[in-house]
């Protein structure tokens, strides 16, 4: 599988900003989709991630302010980033979790200036 992810930029403090990620093939069978984030120094964490069944989780520096959702029929997993911080600034990544396997795109830069 290989992911695709686009959308990144600059944004003010406040602002908003959607992430896309698309597969290589059917996103219908894969148990897990996640979007991952890494600032520079820091370790890569967990943002958001949704379930074939549809179950979203969030991780709390970001609940109520980031929505992720999946288009089958589109093969993608997108994240729609509200009321952006500076804190917010990374790389961000996606990842589809399919079985024992682990697929990871190769991540798009947002910056949010204050």
């Amino acid at each position: 599988v290989q992911l695709q992810a686009s959308g990144g930029g600059l944004v003010q403090a406040g602002g908003s900003l959607g992430l896309s990620c698309t597969a290589s093939r059917s996103i219908f069978s894969i148990n897990r989709m996640s979007w991952y984030r890494q600032a520079p120094g820091k370790q890569r964490e967990l943002v958001a991630s949704i379930t074939s069944g549809g179950n979203a989780y969030y991780a709390d520096p970001v609940k109520g302010r980031f929505t992720i959702s999946r288009d089958n029929a589109k093969n993608t997993v997108y994240l729609q980033m509200n009321s952006l911080k500076p804190e917010d600034t990374a790389v961000y990544y996606c990842k589809a979790d399919w079985g024992y396997t682990s697929y990871w795109g190769q991540g798009t830069q947002v910056t949010v200036s204050s």
